[in-house]
């Protein structure tokens, strides 16, 4: 396998391409564990029939852990809305549909998005009064047992030469409630300082799904705590500012 051709480098990782391969080599210091999980939640999202780059292996490189998989041909949904911002509702609109998509499949194996949301919340410097708010209101959500990305947003999707679309990065999916899925994908749109882009995005998701703003309002708070835990301080800080907002009806 050769190292030599960088295509992307993110926090405790670094990923490569190898003709039609894409390597993610993991830091000494991440966890087997979460390596492992990531690499057994690709390989039972591919079990869904989503259209996703496929696992080829997990092996070790000079004491670090990698994934290879499927290297996609193609640019970002991120990239095509940044060159042709005159179809940036078309491409929102391809986005909303994908992850309707995804929210459609069932994966009776994934980890829940309850579950992981509650010990979250319990690792945030929140105080006690807070946090016992969070559970109890993240306790009181309807439960379901959707396919979950975890971290949908323009960048996780590769369009390809073809014109085909393939959804990437499952490390953090989970089985639970779409609407916490939309409330994650919201906020990664605040996060990028995308406001207009954000608004845009939930009432497209709302119209075509059917759910009532409020709803995916409510869980806000919710995924905005467990997101806190990991980011920069000033991503923490935006985060946190949503923990408070009780009501925004």
């Amino acid at each position: 396998m050769k190292l030599d051709n960088v295509i992307a480098v993110r926090s405790n990782k670094t990923i490569y391409r190898d003709g039609n391969r894409c390597i993610k080599v993991f830091d000494e210091n991440y966890s087997k564990a979460d390596v492992l999980n990531e690499a057994l939640n690709q390989a039972r999202i591919e079990e869904t029939g989503l259209n996703i780059p496929k696992i080829l292996e997990v092996t070790m490189i000079d004491g670090k852990w990698a994934i290879v998989a499927e290297y996609i041909e193609g640019k970002t949904l991120a990239q095509l809305m940044e060159e042709n911002k005159e179809k940036f509702d078309e491409y929102l609109e391809l986005l909303v549909d994908l992850q309707l998509e995804v929210h459609s499949k069932k994966a009776p194996l994934l980890n829940k998005l309850k579950d992981k949301m509650n010990r979250k919340i319990s690792e945030t410097t929140l105080d006690a009064t807070t946090r016992y708010d969070l559970h109890t209101r993240l306790e009181g959500m309807p439960k379901h047992t959707k396919v979950c990305h975890g971290d949908f947003n323009p960048t996780n999707i590769v369009i390809a030469t073809d014109g085909t679309a393939y959804i990437i990065d499952w490390a953090h999916a989970t089985q639970g409630n779409a609407s916490a899925d939309v409330a994650r994908t919201y906020l990664l749109f605040c996060l990028d300082g995308d406001m207009d882009g954000a608004k845009k995005y939930l009432d497209l998701f709302c119209k075509k799904s059917n759910t009532a703003r409020q709803y995916v309002q409510k869980w806000m708070p919710i995924v905005a705590a467990s997101q806190s835990v990991k980011g920069n301080e000033k991503e923490r800080e935006f985060l946190l500012s949503w923990v408070d907002v009780v009501d925004y009806e």
